[in-house]
């Protein structure tokens, strides 16, 4: 049976493809739910959690996003929402527990979808701007979602992935809507797969529509979020997070590691499509009273310009990033910052030092995955200690493994498990599943050691997964995109180190024998990849070689092509 969790009597969605998806019982980690700190009804939507209550306590006039398009209070983000929720029941036919994928930069009305499809009882499935074609297909068939709301500069990608299946045949039923849609848009700008759309731009919907909605009667177990993830597998997989899980996260890293205030303005650089995004741009701000800004141009240069501007005083962003200003910053450029926050890769040592001795401020690292939602290691500035990653937060307990599942000792390295208040559940993939969570520990595939104080040191990471940037990237997955170029024979795909990325993906090339291997050949793979899939996916690294090594039965041996590239 699926996991009483997920029990049909409990639920609010008439469309039960998540709870009938949701591994089983016996499948599931352990999660803390009866931790007196992380209580939550049993009938909880968060979004009113985030959102109403704000608004309701009398700060419905603060601001909550501020964008170049201007400034939204927590008052209109709510209207806005609760208009969006209407739209998406009395016009495009949302039934709870329905899929929605969202697209589009870091912008408000991205965020007034996200409350709006929640608040309706859907399940909001957001996808970054960089993603293809391909790609946005694959996330469409596998979570099945027939509706798509789409910022308008970044539809036509969605708008053709929603034409059509993976086999090519049509897409039956499928809708996609477009909000920022610019007045002069013509009817010769819009594809021809779109131009059948009889509802209209979003806001062309929203104009009528009531600002206040009742909030769905969502169970605390209902899934509220499905979040994509790549794996060493190549694979995208869904991890279904509920409003319990959303709840609890907007508890955990900010109370125990943050300390946020309503004063703060928080910024940084990831899409709201990744978890740790949607903790430090919204989740975590709001559930303070906080403000947002919202960039959309996401390099260092432009964060930098968007600290200082908008006198930013927390800053959500990867080691990369803070490596990058380092180059070009000045005290007074980051003067407004108390709180600097890094995930999505490890922090290095000599990041953290650089950093405080320009800003005197001291990075706060943390080690989370889309799998847990958000962070579960790391460590207030008081409590830092440079290098490692941290200490378990409150409500979650972390130990290492040795290779064969004993507790491995104090100082020795191993694999890192965790379990808390929130943990894997995969959509519809019991081999992940299995690989991911064991005894009720959720694995991370990063290899850790723990000191005698219970610091974690991360050591490395024990899958064939790329972390360059803080983007988590399939070697498998750019392989599969190569091998479709008529040039190339047989690739295989790596990261390897490097000092400002943390890792690049480096592609090792077997060309096929009409093809000569050249520099010129180079630049076309790379923009090939760059043309399929995500640009920060594609090999910044290639090498042409006569052979790949393989065992005698074939299979690929990527351990030394990971030797020789030391």
């Amino acid at each position: 049976m699926r996991a009483e969790i997920q029990s049909h009597r409990y639920t609010a969605h008439v469309d039960t493809f998540c709870a009938d998806h949701m591994p089983r019982t016996e499948q599931l980690p352990k999660i803390f739910r009866d931790l007196p700190e992380y209580a939550c009804p049993e009938r909880v939507n968060c979004a009113a959690e985030l959102l109403d209550r704000i608004v309701e306590n009398g700060g419905g006039e603060r601001t909550a996003f501020i964008h170049e398009s201007g400034r939204w209070t927590y008052r209109r983000m709510l209207e806005t929402a609760n208009r969006i929720a209407h739209v998406l029941i009395d016009d495009l036919g949302l039934v709870t527990g329905n899929r929605v994928l969202l697209r589009g930069p870091n912008h408000p009305m991205l965020v007034a979808c996200w409350f709006g499809v929640i608040k309706a009882g859907g399940i909001a499935v957001t996808t970054a701007c960089l993603l293809r074609c391909r790609e946005l297909l694959s996330i469409a068939d596998a979570a099945q979602i027939r509706l798509a709301l789409c910022d308008a500069r970044y539809a036509d990608d969605c708008e053709e992935a929603f034409s059509r299946h993976a086999d090519g045949t049509p897409r039956q039923e499928a809708t996609v809507v477009r909000f920022n849609t610019s007045a002069g848009e013509s009817e010769q700008q819009i594809p021809h797969y779109a131009r059948d759309n009889k509802f209209g731009s979003l806001e062309s919907l929203m104009g009528t529509k009531s600002p206040d909605f009742p909030n769905c009667d969502t169970s605390c177990e209902d899934v509220a979020i499905l979040a994509f993830t790549s794996g060493s597998t190549g694979r995208g997989k869904g991890t279904l997070h509920t409003h319990r899980d959303i709840v609890a996260s907007a508890d955990c890293f900010p109370r125990h590691a943050l300390c946020p205030l309503p004063e703060d303005i928080f910024i940084g650089t990831p899409p709201l499509a990744f978890t740790y995004a949607l903790g430090g741009l919204l989740i975590f701000p709001m559930r303070s009273g906080a403000a947002t800004v919202l960039l959309e141009q996401t390099s260092p240069k432009h964060l930098l310009e968007g600290i200082a501007r908008h006198r930013a005083t927390v800053c959500f962003t990867a080691p990369t990033a803070y490596r990058a200003m380092l180059k070009e910053l000045t005290r007074e450029q980051t003067a407004s910052l108390r709180k600097c926050v890094s995930a999505g890769e490890t922090l290095p040592l000599s990041t953290f030092e650089a950093w405080e001795q320009a800003t005197a401020l001291k990075i706060i690292d943390g080690i989370g995955s889309t799998e847990m939602l958000h962070i579960f290691i790391s460590a207030p500035e008081d409590e830092i200690r440079p290098g490692a990653t941290g200490k378990p937060l409150r409500g979650y307990e972390a130990k290492i493994l040795r290779a064969d599942g004993s507790d491995a000792d104090c100082g020795e390295v191993g694999r890192l498990a965790v379990r808390g208040i929130t943990g894997c559940k995969y959509l519809d993939n019991e081999e992940e599943q299995r690989k991911y969570v064991q005894n009720g520990w959720n694995l991370t595939g990063d290899s850790f050691r723990m000191d005698e104080d219970g610091y974690f040191w991360f050591q490395a990471r024990t899958d064939d997964l790329i972390v360059s940037s803080g983007y988590n990237i399939s070697g498998i997955e750019i392989e599969n995109v190569l091998l479709e170029h008529p040039a190339v024979q047989e690739c295989a795909v790596i990261g390897v180190a490097n000092n400002d990325r943390g890792q690049i993906v480096k592609a090792f090339i077997v060309t096929r024998p009409e093809h000569a291997a050249c520099d010129a050949l180079k630049k076309e793979l790379q923009d090939f990849v760059k043309a399929q899939i995500a640009p920060y996916k594609y090999p910044r690294a290639l090498e042409f070689v006569s052979s790949l090594p393989r065992t005698n039965t074939g299979k690929l041996q990527r351990y030394q092509l990971r030797e020789q590239s030391r």
